[in-house]
């Protein structure tokens, strides 16, 4: 009986011993025949290899370390999103902005009422005139009285506008005569009051009135173009003595202020304050001669009007 338990216990120890080497023979094969023909272990495909325990059926995963790391750095990595990328283009390249250029407006052509300029714009004014504006010196007025500079004039203080661009003016700083155009470049003034039309408009035509004060203010902007140039309108007559009639005055005017739209200067509209409710010279403005002149009284109105409508 011992001799029997002793075979079978011997019998189970080579039936186990043979098993174990033949599952060692096949793991050795296997390992061998991968190596060779390149093939991954089943394991590998997901980026993890297998290492076996002889008499342990239970498989530990080993990490790729190489993979693994990969990854690892992979998802550190910051995750850039649509919104993140657009928001990045805008700040990276911000849009550009195209303002347009301001314009100024242009200055309105009829002086409109101002602050009170004073005497001393008042002095600063030349004065271009005929006849009806003469008083300007006769009275006295202005600066310095009737030796004022400040006053251009004929000789005779007759100045027709039929011959406005030939006539020639006395110079009165050196009491030369010469033209209009060469009196305003030699002097470049600050302003310059152009009070012309009423002489020779009876007979003149409007086309020609028209082409012979645009032809004049012409001239003077070519002689001395930083000059501010004021077209002061045609005062009224007193219909009564003068043989000019207030409506063909009022027609000049309109022309003198659409040439000075046209030419970008200003109109002074001092008649507005010299007109009765007829239209015509209030008058006891008129000084009593031809019906077309100022009393003293009548030139303070209008200086008081031009110092009240500045050029600024």
């Amino acid at each position: 009986m011992k001799n029997y338990e002793n075979f079978d216990n011997s019998f189970f120890i080579k039936l186990i011993c043979i098993i174990g080497a033949i599952a060692l023979l096949f793991v050795v094969a296997t390992v061998v025949i991968g190596v060779v023909t390149g093939d991954s272990s089943p394991n590998e495909k997901d980026g993890t290899a297998e290492t076996f325990i002889f008499g342990n059926t239970d498989a530990v995963p080993t990490p790729n370390t190489k993979e693994a790391d990969t990854e690892s750095e992979e998802t550190t990595l910051p995750i850039v999103t649509e919104t993140d990328a657009i928001s990045e283009e805008i700040t990276t390249e911000p849009e550009e902005i195209v303002t347009e250029p301001v314009l100024e407006e242009p200055l309105p052509t009829v002086l409109a009422e101002s602050e009170d300029m004073g005497e001393k714009y008042i002095d600063s004014l030349i004065f271009l005139g005929d006849a009806t504006s003469y008083g300007l010196k006769s009275y006295g007025i202005l600066k310095d009285g009737k030796d004022s500079n400040q006053l251009w004039f004929a000789k005779g203080a007759t100045l027709s506008i039929a011959d406005i661009l030939t006539k020639k003016i006395v110079y009165p700083e050196s009491g030369k005569e010469m033209l209009i155009a060469d009196a305003a470049a030699l002097a470049k003034p600050e302003y310059l009051v152009v009070t012309l039309g009423a002489e020779g408009l009876r007979a003149i035509t409007e086309e020609d009135f028209v082409s012979q004060y645009t032809s004049l203010v012409d001239a003077l902007i070519s002689a001395s173009p930083e000059t501010k140039l004021i077209l002061q309108s045609i005062f009224p007559v007193n219909e009564k003595i003068s043989k000019l009639t207030n409506e063909k005055i009022d027609i000049a005017n309109e022309h003198i202020l659409k040439i000075a739209e046209e030419k970008g200067v200003r109109f002074l509209d001092t008649r507005s304050v010299l007109k009765d409710e007829n239209g015509g010279l209030i008058e006891k403005l008129d000084n009593g001669g031809t019906g077309m002149n100022l009393t003293a009284e009548g030139f303070e109105i209008v200086l008081n009007y031009i110092r009240t409508h500045g050029y600024k």
